[in-house]
């Protein structure tokens, strides 16, 4: 653990306390010091949630340390169970607390509390947010789950969707009705919207689907090892990959019902000549492993771009993140360190970003277009539309994601190409308001370097230009929105440079000269 201005992933209580929010009836009783209930900001404040995380702090002050800690855990969990009525609770230590060692676990298994009492042990120094909320998620299943009989229909769990994950809830609707269009009905759906009552029927379910590793792994092997229930591999983003999960799923399952794919456009887009000027941009892919791997074949395989680097900062899936680089030609960055990410897209100079809130700052830095595809995000990754990133659905909005940047980007570079133009200069009015451009007053008395200009105007309007046809066949190269504008460029350089014949030669030393 370091202090850090930024963080990729908070301590693992934080973790927890994704899973613990995410579910209805699950409570989090968490050994902590004064100070450390700054994280139900990120659920209220980032993710627009309606209510408070379900966790009650023993908040501890310095005075306290010489007397009884472990009797505040103790009123705490009660009050808790008193108060707030919970199925079950989640007991366990943040990192300040943890340096104390009262072990909250131990204490709460003695209280005979009349609910289920669930103990976290998360080493604080040693792993963070990302293994919090995948072994919180585990140890509900592992408490919680038993054994049972298989639903009459095919059903299945899907697993991994917590509070703050990047488009979980989005995601989670589209895999539901993209199951339903298969004939699957989904049993359970956790840790998000579950009470710990739907963990104890979740191995009724044939099979799991697992949208996210990173938060559900290791309960998804648990319920394969010990309620015979296999778990899906294929992360559906994009198109590819959710024809891969499909297929996927058929094979478990033995249905060979296909889904509705009419509203897809992103195939369409990449096929056609729209998208061709956009083919071949280096991108840059930073991220949880899960969606930079993901949108990595999303953006070479889908979209025709370069994929100039990658990495992630959970360390726990850096193999298949250093396998998948290998076949792609690059290089991973394992790193939890922004500032060694920001570096190493300084030294790529890519033309696109694809990352987490944290590129989208270096980006504005670094005059980079970035698109956000994982988290940690801030407030406008959490939009109140309907918007997945899984799916059929979701790779429409990959769709606009990848490709607004882009386009933007372009936008910006013709403004500042033309801002000489009389249209586009910046005392000129908006165009589409109907604005005209303000003429600046004339000063009285004009100051040499204008006398200047408008005797070198005199002389270029006497000087005449022939292009030869050699030059003129280059300019022909140059895009038509442009082409004009480098014409009169040359002519005008050409006139100053006293030239009367317009030679490649002059047209590329114009070139230079104007991009000065």
């Amino acid at each position: 653990m370091k202090l850090s201005v930024w963080t990729y992933e908070g301590p693992p209580h934080v973790g927890a306390m994704r899973v613990a929010t995410a579910m209805t009836g699950l409570h989090y009783v968490l050994h902590a010091p004064q100070g450390d209930t700054y994280a139900d900001l990120l659920f209220t404040m980032i993710e627009r949630r309606n209510h408070r995380p379900p966790v009650s702090y023993t908040t501890f002050q310095a005075r306290d340390l010489g007397a009884d800690t472990a009797g505040l855990f103790k009123t705490a969990c009660t009050d808790a169970v008193a108060r707030f009525n919970p199925q079950a609770i989640i007991v366990g230590a943040s990192c300040t607390a943890e340096l104390i060692q009262d072990d909250p676990g131990g204490m709460a298994e003695t209280m005979d509390l009349g609910i289920p009492v669930i103990p976290l042990e998360l080493p604080s120094y040693q792993r963070k947010e990302c293994f919090g909320a995948d072994e919180t998620f585990y140890q509900v299943v592992k408490a919680l789950s038993a054994p049972q009989d298989r639903t009459p229909r095919i059903t299945a769990n899907i697993l991994g969707g917590t509070a703050l994950g990047f488009r979980h809830r989005d995601d989670i609707r589209e895999i539901t009705g993209l199951l339903a269009d298969l004939g699957i009905e989904v049993n359970v759906c956790a840790p998000l919207g579950a009470t710990p009552a739907d963990i104890a029927r979740m191995p009724a379910a044939h099979f799991n689907v697992l949208l996210y590793p990173e938060t559900g792994e290791t309960a998804a092997r648990y319920l394969e090892r010990d309620h015979g229930q296999p778990y899906t591999r294929a992360i559906p983003i994009g198109v590819g990959a959710t024809r891969d999960f499909i297929a996927e799923v058929q094979k478990i399952t033995g249905l060979t019902t296909q889904p509705d794919t009419s509203a897809l456009r992103m195939p369409w887009w990449s096929s056609s000549v729209d998208s061709t000027y956009l083919t071949g941009k280096r991108v840059f892919l930073f991220g949880d492993a899960t969606h930079v791997m993901a949108m990595a074949r999303v953006a070479r395989d889908e979209m025709g771009f370069e994929v100039a680097g990658m990495g992630c900062y959970n360390r726990e899936f850096a193999r298949p993140m250093r396998a998948m680089a290998k076949d792609y030609g690059v290089e991973a960055l394992i790193s939890d360190d922004y500032l060694e990410v920001e570096q190493t897209i300084e030294r790529l100079a890519p033309e696109m970003i694809l990352g987490t809130q944290m590129e989208r700052h270096i980006g504005k830095r670094l005059g980079i277009p970035c698109a956000v595809i994982s988290s940690p995000v801030h407030v406008q990754d959490f939009p109140a539309r309907y918007s997945p990133v899984m799916g059929f659905e979701g790779a429409n909005v990959l769709f606009d994601t990848l490709v607004h940047p882009l386009v933007m980007g372009l936008e910006e570079h013709l403004l500042a190409m033309f801002r000489e133009d009389f249209e586009f200069h910046d005392d000129a009015g908006a165009s589409h308001h109907g604005g005209h451009a303000r003429r600046p007053a004339a000063p009285e008395t004009p100051a040499e370097p204008a006398a200047q200009e408008a005797d070198t105007a005199q002389r270029e309007s006497t000087v005449e230009v022939v292009w030869l046809p050699a030059a003129e066949k280059e300019l022909k190269k140059i895009p038509f929105f442009v082409r004009g504008k480098a014409k009169r460029n040359t002519e005008s350089f050409a006139a100053q440079k006293g030239v009367q014949e317009i030679s490649v030669d002059t047209l590329y030393e114009a070139k230079a000269h104007y991009a000065r």
